[in-house]
């Protein structure tokens, strides 16, 4: 009903009461596979630990390495495997089976192994070219010939069409420990200084500017190469090397973080050592994405005792694969692992491990 000559005031709704912004902390528990799960970081690592190292722990997985360090009649031998999906199986600087057999020698090469002998094992879908297959494997016994091992043994199997890109390749990988040095995260000690063996990167922005279309003054190729030969230098020389742990996925950040949070330790490094090339910060830039946390597969960081930090320095630079090697840290003393960088503003920041998945299928 309408009230004639009413002046009160007209009454309005309540408003909503505000809710402050609040940055949302990411999700860590999943009821089902995402592809993060994946990508090196930090669901991948909850994954492990929750599934895989409660359902097959023994002292040899708690190492938490790249490789098994196994040991009979007098003789240690070092097991790995791994499994490649990357998308797509061509790309600038190599093929899913160039990163097939050394990401496998290079894992052996963290536990400072010789590599020797390989399986492969095959994943094809139905339609692929043989011609494609082919290619894959000159690429395989080309790399293989070229580190010294040979593939031994394998399998396949054929999938129908659309349930594999292509092809997957699983591989495994037996090794011999001829020093008597023992290289593993939990060798870390305060005081090692951390050595890398050049620019990073590169690999996984070589996989994201093809998928994406990016165009750059040069082609960014993919740094994938084995690095035994190096490993193999430094041993040589009887450089000791508490650790060695190659930079795949999740790249620096997340490899630092493994090994701080395994040998309970801080680790320092400083922004202005660590060797980016443009292309790839200029990449990094346009995606919204930090190169340290990029994957590489020809990268490595060596925590080496003090006194031994110049002389490995020395040796990485002689060879082809260190020619950018630098200088980019320290193990320092701490209450509770953790991974600071200096960065070039002069300020500290915390270095996590990626929490998502910016880059899936690049290895």
């Amino acid at each position: 009903m309408t009230v004639p000559n009413d002046t009160s005031t007209p009454q309005t709704p309540n408003p909503k009461p505000q809710t402050p912004f609040v940055c949302p902390i990411p999700k860590q528990q999943y009821e089902n596979i995402v592809l993060a799960h994946g990508a090196g970081g930090r669901l991948m690592h909850n994954l492990i630990d929750q599934v895989f190292a409660k359902g097959f722990g023994n002292p040899l997985l708690e190492t938490d390495h790249d490789s098994a360090v196994l040991e009979h009649n007098g003789v240690r031998l070092c097991f790995t495997t791994d499994s490649y999906v990357v998308n797509p199986i061509f790309f600038p600087g190599g093929d899913i089976g160039t990163l097939a057999v050394c990401g496998t020698v290079n894992d052996l090469a963290m536990s400072g192994a010789r590599p020797l002998y390989l399986s492969a094992g095959f994943i094809l879908e139905e339609g692929l070219p043989i011609t494609t297959l082919q290619r894959i494997v000159q690429s395989m016994q080309a790399t293989a010939k070229e580190v010294g091992v040979a593939v031994v043994t394998g399998d396949t199997k054929v999938v129908e069409r659309g349930k594999a890109d292509g092809l997957f390749i699983n591989t495994a990988g037996i090794g011999i420990c001829e020093k008597d040095l023992k290289i593993a995260p939990r060798q870390v000690r305060e005081g090692d200084v951390l050595l890398l063996n050049g620019d990073i990167g590169r690999h996984g922005m070589a996989i994201m500017a093809l998928r994406e279309g990016l165009r750059f003054e040069t082609t960014i190729r993919s740094d994938v190469a084995p690095l035994w030969g190096m490993v193999e230098a430094l041993l040589d020389a009887g450089i000791e090397i508490h650790c060695l742990r190659d930079l795949t996925r999740g790249g620096l950040a997340s490899a630092l973080n493994e090994i701080a949070k395994t040998a309970g330790v801080r680790i320092a490094i400083d922004e202005r050592s660590i060797p980016v090339r443009d292309d790839v910060n200029g990449a990094c830039e346009m995606l919204g994405l930090d190169p340290l946390q990029v994957a590489n597969e020809g990268r490595l960081v060596a925590f080496v005792k003090s006194e031994d930090a110049d002389r490995a320095l020395e040796i990485m630079r002689g060879h082809p694969l260190g020619e950018q090697a630098a200088r980019i840290g320290q193990v320092t003393a701490g209450a509770s692992p953790l991974v600071t960088m200096n960065t070039v503003f002069g300020a500290a920041r915390i270095v996590d491990m990626l929490s998502g998945d910016p880059l899936p299928r690049i290895c």
